[in-house]
Order: structure tokens, then C-alpha cells, then sequence
């Protein structure tokens, strides 16, 4: 049943999204800028600017593919009113904040999808629940870091066969100037991958109140969407970004430019495919693939499987407090 929602419920509601996307530009900031910033390369001030450019360029270059998946392909549109979307953003927002907290990289995008699979859950039981886009997106937690581990582990050797003739120094030098490019290919994937899942929960509930079409997004959701995820990435996540730029393996230029542009490959065809994958999941499995290319032990497995289990807990654990706001909000209101 569509629920016509009032103007002030719509308001709150999308204020509270865009919370969110800004919340995951602000986690997610590790993504863009750790290798670039743990290689030198750019100074921390440097790189949140750098990424959060790159990151509303994507407004220019993607179609809403991710936008349309989220919005129309996780959960039935008859099934969602303000309650659900509650349930599912304040899960979403609640795991961003506990896993920016310990400084664990786990993925904002599985936090919102486990959001609103929570959320409908508690409403409707599995009913609202649309299996093809669920699937699909599970299926890319494990494709989307194996994918960019290859990826980035390629690169790595390949760039390493075209300059073993080459001085360390002269290697470096060249580096730390393409990794300029690669971390802004990155962003640019970032961007598109990302801003699009909160546009596709705003577009959700457009639909459910019957304020737009299920085939126009307004431009206003577009810009404001990308527009919150830059400034949160202006903020960045500084706890994240340890972790992920030196903890999981030591990077130097060239490894940090064969894992961003082994994201940065995974993240562009996910986005044209509307996959909702997680940039985390990606960049990770990049900078694994680049620290194993080198040896085994340079990777620091521990720290890994310690992220792993994030990643696993993830859509659980935000779908409980989905669960649990969807609750609280349905009992206010009743």
C-alpha cells in the first residue's frame, strides 16, 4: 500500500539520508585518500580535497544505474513507508559510527542494504524482500574484493616487468606522480558507486509518497546526494585511514597506484553494471592483492582476517538495528 507521506515527514527523512551519505563520504575517506596519503604522495588536507573533487566529478560521467538497484531492487516500494526508511537509515548510521569508532574499515554500502533489509523484515517478514537485486549484491562481496585483488596484484607485476631495468629512485619519482591520476580514477568510482546508494534510498521514498515516477530521479536528490558525500569526505575518516593505508601491508608509490587503479577498474564496472558493491570491500582486496604480489609476508593476515570478520557482520548487525528502529518508530507513531 503507497503511503502519501507529508511534506515534514519527507523533509526529516531525507535530511536523515543525507546525514548518512555524508556519514559515508566521512568512513569512506580512507578509501579514496589512504594509499595516497600513507605513500606520501599527498598530505592529508591535500588528499580529502583531491578525493572529495573527484568524488562529485562522478556526477558527470555515471548513469543512475546503482541509484536504480537501490531504489527500485532490494525492497518492494509497496512495502516501504517512513517507518521502514527510519529503521533502515538509523542501522545504517548506527554501524557507520560503531565501526568508524574502533577504526574498522567495514562497508557503509552493506550497512545501509542490511539496513533496509532489517527494516522490511520487521515490517512484512521476507515479502518485501526482492531476491534478484539482493543476490546480485551479495554475490559481489566476494566478487568485488577478489576482483580487485587480481586486479591490483596485475598491475603490481605487470608495472614491475616494465621497470626492472629502472633505479628504485627513478620508479619512485614517476610514481608519486601517476598516483595523482589513479587516486582521482579511484574517487571518480567512489563517487559513482557510493552517492548513488543514498540517491536510490531518497528515490525510494519518493516513490512510496508518490512524489516522483519510479523512472525520474530529480536532479536535486542527484547534486545533493554527491554534494553530501564530498563534504563528508572533506571531514575523512582518519581512524580508517591507518588501517587501511599502512596496517594491512606497507605501500610504496607504485603499490599505492596498481591498488587504486585495481579499485578504480572494479569500482567503474560495478557502477555501470548498478551493482551497489562496497568500496571498501575493493580497495582492500586491491592492497592485498598488491602486498601478496610482492610475498606472502608482507601482508599482514591478521589485521585482514579482522576486517573479513567486519565485512561478515556487517548487513547482520545493521539489520538488527534496523529492526529495532523500525520498532521504536512504529511505536511512536502508533
Amino acid at each position: 500500500m503507497h503511503l502519501t507521506l507529508g511534506f515534514a515527514t519527507l523533509a526529516t527523512l531525507v535530511g536523515l539520508a543525507l546525514v548518512f551519505d555524508f556519514l559515508n563520504g566521512f568512513h569512506d575517506a580512507a578509501n579514496s585518500i589512504a594509499t595516497v596519503v600513507s605513500t606520501g604522495v599527498l598530505r592529508p588536507y591535500q588528499a580529502v580535497v583531491w578525493a572529495a573533487c573527484f568524488n562529485f566529478l562522478a556526477f558527470a560521467i555515471f548513469k543512475l544505474n546503482v541509484a536504480a538497484t537501490i531504489g527500485k531492487g532490494i525492497l518492494d516500494p509497496q512495502f516501504v513507508d517512513a517507518h521502514v526508511i527510519f529503521g533502515a537509515l538509523l542501522g545504517a548510521i548506527a554501524w557507520n559510527l560503531i565501526t568508524w569508532y574502533y577504526g574498522m574499515p567495514s562497508s557503509s554500502s552493506h550497512a545501509l542494504i542490511g539496513g533496509m533489509m532489517g527494516a522490511g523484515l520487521a515490517k512484512a517478514g521476507t515479502a518485501p524482500l526482492l531476491a534478484p537485486g539482493i543476490l546480485k549484491t551479495v554475490a559481489f562481496i566476494v566478487i568485488s574484493p577478489v576482483l580487485g585483488l587480481l586486479l591490483g596484484a596485475l598491475t603490481m607485476i605487470s608495472v614491475s616487468w616494465i621497470f626492472f631495468r629502472r633505479s628504485p629512485l627513478h620508479v619512485d619519482r614517476w610514481f608519486r606522480r601517476l598516483q595523482l591520476i589513479s587516486s582521482a580514477l579511484y574517487s571518480i568510482g567512489h563517487g559513482s558507486n557510493d552517492a548513488q546508494k543514498t540517491m536510490g534510498v531518497i528515490w525510494m521514498m519518493l516513490i512510496a509518497g508518490q512524489a516522483t515516477t519510479s523512472d525520474h530521479l530529480p536532479l536535486w536528490v542527484v547534486v545533493s546526494c554527491y554534494l553530501a558525500m564530498a563534504i563528508g569526505t572533506l571531514f575523512g575518516g582518519w581512524r580508517i585511514v591507518k588501517t587501511m593505508g599502512q596496517r594491512i601491508t606497507k605501500l610504496k608509490p607504485v603499490g599505492g597506484f596498481s591498488a587504486e587503479l585495481g579499485g578504480a577498474v572494479t569500482l567503474f564496472l560495478a557502477s555501470s553494471l548498478g551493482v551497489p558493491v562496497s568500496t571498501t570491500h575493493t580497495i582492500t582486496g586491491a592492497i592485498i592483492g598488491v602486498g601478496s604480489s610482492q610475498r606472502a609476508s608482507a601482508v599482514r593476515w591478521g589485521v585482514a582476517g579482522n576486517i573479513v570478520i567486519a565485512w561478515i557482520i556487517t548487513i547482520p548487525a545493521a539489520a538488527a538495528i534496523a529492526a529495532v528502529g523500525w520498532w521504536i518508530g512504529n511505536t511512536l507513531d502508533g
